[in-house]
């Protein structure tokens, strides 16, 4: 299963190369970001479109509007350094690969005070397509 192998490729190059996300395909990598947050995801969407459809993608931080934005973009293998349980329910119910290294409850803003600021502008939202419509809307990417 190629997915298997583009997942091990994006996974290997998020950790040696620094990075925040990379989307792997037929054994090459096809987008590779520092940004943080979602916008990364939302670069990548933008950048390559449809061409991520069937990549595998390892992203240092998954939560449900990674998730979400990974279903949108039909992709088949996710790997997250630190996943929710929110992101594993929707991977899940999508039958999206998945792999973590860390699964927490819910991811936190980046003061750890509150829940993420993109899951929680998804906190009603299951459809993909209104959750990318969403994320592109907001101010604050």
């Amino acid at each position: 299963m190629a997915s298997v192998d583009d997942l091990s490729l994006a996974k290997d190059s998020l950790f040696k190369m620094g990075l925040t996300l990379v989307a792997a395909k037929d054994g090459k990598i096809l987008f590779r970001s520092k940004s943080h947050g979602v916008s990364d995801l939302l670069m990548m969407i933008e950048d390559i479109g449809k061409g991520a459809e069937g990549s595998s993608v390892a992203d240092s931080v998954v939560g449900r509007a990674a998730a979400l934005l990974c279903v949108y973009s039909k992709i088949i293998a996710v790997f997250g350094a630190r996943m929710s349980e929110g992101a594993v329910s929707i991977l899940k119910a999508n039958a999206i690969h998945y792999e973590f290294g860390t699964l927490v409850p819910r991811i936190l803003n980046r003061e750890k005070s509150d829940i993420c600021p993109f899951d929680k502008a998804l906190i009603e939202i299951e459809d993909p397509a209104k959750a990318l419509e969403k994320l592109k809307s907001l101010k604050f990417m």
